[in-house]
């Protein structure tokens, strides 16, 4: 369980019991507005649940996006595979072409090049 899950459940229940209450107090003092205000947050906080939770209201897009992702992540291991084949060409061609400017300079007489330290 993560460390922050349950600290917007517990900040909902408070907002929840405070407008209650408060709606209880404006009902008791005889203030419609005020009672009113704590209706309408109540309500906000309502359509806000429903909207963030998404086992009450589940959105449409979740499933097309994790094919998606999975589609995405197979693409990218194909291109690092590909990457690394190119790579390893530069990297024969590279050497092939060390061996033969070594075997040219030493058949003009030349001393033969140092080898590099890998």
């Amino acid at each position: 369980m993560k460390r922050g899950s349950l600290f917007w459940p517990v900040v909902a229940g408070l907002f929840t019991l405070i407008n209650v209450g408060g709606l209880v107090y404006a009902a008791a003092m005889s203030e419609p507005m005020h009672a009113l205000v704590h209706v309408g947050l109540l309500l906000g906080g309502i359509a806000a649940y429903l909207v963030w939770r998404p086992s009450i209201w589940p959105r449409r897009d979740d499933e097309p996006a994790a094919q998606l992702g999975e589609a995405r992540l197979d693409y990218l291991q194909q291109s690092v595979d590909a990457i690394a084949l190119e790579v390893e060409r530069i990297g024969e061609a590279q050497r092939f072409h060390e061996k033969l400017r070594a075997q040219s300079s030493i058949a003009e007489g030349g001393k033969p090049p140092r080898e590099p330290s890998r």
